[in-house]
């Protein structure tokens, strides 16, 4: 049975370090949304030079992690996110679940006004596909059938990093930085009509 964090209606996340390059965050028992908005105005409000790295601490739920670097990306900042759930996936060949099922968020803007969102979960299915009974609990593994150890491996390593600077209970990673080129036009230029991550 996975216990989740205590929420707590009253509460309001904390920007409790802030340097010019790194910033740690408590939710302090909001929901990892209003951690991740909080974040989000703030970062809007006073961009970095060039670089800046977000740690979140308690922070869970935080929901499709591509509405937040969308957000970022529509404001003119490149962002990478990641965050850490319950411990659901594991290993392909068996034993119990070692990691969340860590999703990435990447969003880079553009000059045509249309940013690339790219956002991915580790597993096959999300929890939220299991909780809404569109996918039974035992599709709920690491994407990429006989290939899953590379999600496994990809998903261990994110529960690391952000257990390493967010601490123990759930959290997230952002990295957001001032793009120095334009990529997305001649990526949408090469795919021709082909879909790019995030487009409407």
């Amino acid at each position: 049975m996975e216990t989740l964090p205590d929420v707590d209606p009253s509460a309001r996340p904390e920007r409790v370090v802030a340097g010019p390059g790194y910033e740690r965050w408590d939710g302090a028992g909001a929901l990892g949304y209003l951690t991740l908005a909080a974040i989000c105005d703030a970062v809007l409000a006073d961009p970095p030079t060039d670089v800046r790295v977000v740690a979140a601490v308690r922070c869970f739920p935080t929901g499709s992690l591509g509405y937040w670097v969308r957000r970022l990306a529509d404001g003119g900042l490149a962002a990478f996110l990641t965050a850490t759930s319950p411990k659901r996936l594991a290993s392909p060949d068996g034993g119990p679940p070692l990691a969340g099922t860590n999703p990435i968020a990447i969003g880079v803007p553009s000059s045509d006004g249309v940013p690339l969102v790219a956002d991915v979960s580790m597993g096959r299915v999300t929890h939220g596909d299991v909780l809404a009974g569109l996918a039974p609990p035992d599709e709920l593994v690491p994407f990429g059938g006989d290939r899953a150890y590379k999600a496994f491996a990809l998903a261990v390593g994110l529960e690391a990093l952000v257990g390493a600077l967010a601490g123990e209970e759930h959290g997230a990673l952002l990295l957001v930085a001032r793009p120095e080129h334009d990529p997305v036009p001649e990526l949408r230029r090469l795919a021709g009509v082909t879909r790019l991550p995030g487009d409407r």
